[in-house]
């Protein structure tokens, strides 16, 4: 195994397609295909079901992401070790929403802070109105947000990650019992929906694009709530991979099975004023995130 093999996975599981791993790497389909399946053979253990709509992970895959993130991350911390840190200074003001400030900007604010220890960066939580309003009127310099739910005019998004939707259930559940779920299936079971960052908004498009309607037992705002009730065998929920931990806070575990339609993914990334002046602090701040999401370069 080397670090070719985890960089190519770790951009396919990201993208969900050979074809945009390729194109985020610059190397050819062939290239990675080949070095997944190496991969695959060295581990003994299938990472990826091959679809019609892209690469699905399997549960192992979905394990051995995690390790393989560490892994290079730790190679890049390696790196950093001799390149030193940067001298780039200057202030930044960086707006996020709830969900991607609780489960993807902590980690990578504390690599911020030790690449670039003379860049402040000043964090606000916002919701998406928020963020396009105070982008465009440059009260904020820069957001990490849902891109797939900005749609303002003149601000542009750079998408790092896309995560997966699944079915969440307790374990034991009979969805576990193998197989893909369908929605209408799902739509008999009581349903636990989550509102916080306009979810509830991107789950009914999915179920009203399929002419399904999910039996609502709940809405909440938290992530937390959702796991609880779901683990407790009181009702099934649709969402990402981001969010999802294998234990509620009472210790009882929470399974995930893939739906049998394609369900658009939760898309996580960078959202600026297109107008907008880039300065060093935020050209350094873009840099990082492309570097840490595994793109050869990043152009201005």
């Amino acid at each position: 195994m080397n670090f070719k093999h985890l960089k190519y996975f770790v951009a396919t599981a990201d993208t969900g397609q050979v074809s945009r791993a390729a194109r985020l790497l610059s190397i050819s389909q062939s290239s990675v295909t080949g070095s997944v399946r190496e991969l695959e053979a060295i581990l003994g253990v299938m990472l990826f079901e091959r679809r019609a709509q892209g690469m699905e992970l399997t549960k192992a895959g979905r394990e051995f992401l995690q390790v393989a993130r560490d892994i290079l991350e730790k190679v890049d911390a390696a790196y950093q070790i001799r390149r030193g840190t940067s001298d780039i200074s200057g202030t930044l003001k960086v707006a996020a929403t709830y969900t991607v400030l609780g489960y993807f900007l902590p980690f990578h604010l504390g690599r911020m802070a030790q690449l670039y220890p003379h860049i402040d960066i000043q964090i606000v939580e916002l919701n998406r109105q928020n963020i396009e309003e105070q982008l465009l009127h440059n009260q904020i310099d820069m957001a990490v947000a849902l891109t797939s739910n900005i749609q303002r005019e003149g601000i542009e998004t750079l998408t790092l990650l896309k995560s997966p939707r699944r079915v969440w259930v307790p374990t034991g559940h009979v969805f576990c019992q193998g197989g893909e779920v369908s929605l209408h299936r799902i739509a008999e079971e009581p349903y636990v929906m989550l509102t916080v960052d306009e979810a509830a908004h991107s789950s009914m498009k999915y179920w009203n694009s399929h002419n399904a309607h999910p039996n609502i037992k709940l809405r909440t705002s938290s992530v937390e709530a959702v796991r609880s009730i779901v683990a407790n065998d009181q009702g099934v929920t649709i969402l990402s991979d981001m969010v999802y931990r294998p234990w509620s806070l009472e210790g009882r575990r929470i399974e995930t099975v893939p739906t049998d339609v394609e369900i658009p993914t939760m898309d996580v990334g960078l959202a600026f004023n297109r107008a907008t002046a880039v300065t060093p602090a935020m050209k350094a701040l873009k840099s990082y995130f492309y570097s840490a999401f595994l793109s050869p370069k990043l152009q201005f």
